[in-house]
């Protein structure tokens, strides 16, 4: 890939996670287009960084190198690359379309028929780190495809990752990223118990968490969600709605390869029963809040 102020690129999404993603690019020095259906937020991230604000997702992909999106599920893909005056009218030859949207890899396969058809290639590239790994450039990305296509953009990816690995063929990305929620799904139920037991004990929970955090025990989500968790703070971090899609994705695939996911499937209703009182939008942690009530 050429130097950045060579390459052209096109940011589709500015959610929680495209708006920072899309603002490391324009630093990095890429000529940069974005696209969001609320033009207000597109608007605001213009005022913060260097870019072009599009009126559609074929607007934000005419003539660039790079094609990023950043969106909610399957559908919302759909509709920024089929729909009226999406990516796929103006997708160039030779450009490269990244998927950054957590989403089915049978989603991935169609989206690099798409692709080919025009000329173009295709990765799948979910991403992990949540909202503060994107503000600070330390995602994870996990990305299926081809491996010449895959080493065409690396670099750019690098410019808000801290780790960028090629799985394997298109999907690869997004199966990688099924394993990773499954375990997160089980690391955080065995932690929200693991905190409801200890309040019910009657102990010190972060005094609990700061002496088993030193072993075995040890978690991201330990060092990171359990403050929160005992303090009853879930208005951060990503949403059960969220993580709820993810595990039926995940689920679904489960069945289709035969993979069995009892715990997968059962935290998947407790997550249920957090939406059914509210929690809907509350950070995934708050599995231990469904333990008090």
């Amino acid at each position: 890939m050429s130097q950045p102020s060579d390459t052209s690129v096109g940011f589709v999404g500015l959610g929680v996670m495209g708006y920072p993603m899309a603002g490391h690019l324009s630093r990095a020095g890429y000529r940069t287009r974005v696209f969001n259906r609320n033009r207000a937020r597109a608007e605001a991230w213009a005022k913060e960084y260097a870019g072009e604000v599009c009126d559609s997702p074929a607007a934000a992909a005419q003539d660039t190198d790079i094609v990023f999106m950043c969106v909610g599920n399957d559908d919302d893909v759909r509709s920024v690359v089929n729909g009226a005056a999406g990516v796929a009218a103006t997708l160039r030859r030779g450009a490269v379309l990244v998927d950054h949207t957590t989403a089915s890899a049978e989603l991935a396969r169609e989206l690099d028929s798409i692709a080919r058809a025009r000329g173009a290639e295709f990765l799948d590239a979910p991403v992990s780190g949540g909202q503060a790994g994107a503000q600070r450039g330390q995602l994870t990305i996990m990305v299926g495809g081809e491996p010449a296509t895959f080493g065409s953009v690396e670099t750019v990816l690098e410019t808000y990752a801290r780790a960028v690995k090629l799985m394997g063929p298109c999907g690869s990305g997004q199966l990688t990223k099924m394993v990773n929620q499954i375990c997160i799904a089980g690391i955080l139920q065995g932690l929200a118990e693991g905190i409801h037991f200890a309040e019910r004990a009657g102990l010190d929970v972060l005094a609990v968490i700061d002496v088993i955090s030193k072993g075995a025990a040890q978690s991201w989500q330990m060092e990171n969600r359990s403050p929160t968790m005992a303090k009853r703070e879930f208005d951060f971090g990503f949403a059960v709605d969220w993580m709820r899609k993810d595990l039926g994705m995940t689920l679904a695939a489960g069945r289709r390869i035969g993979a069995r996911l009892p715990l997968t499937a059962l935290v998947d209703q407790f997550y249920a029963d957090v939406q059914a009182f509210g929690g809907g939008r509350m950070d995934t942690s708050s599995l231990v809040e469904r333990l008090r009530r």
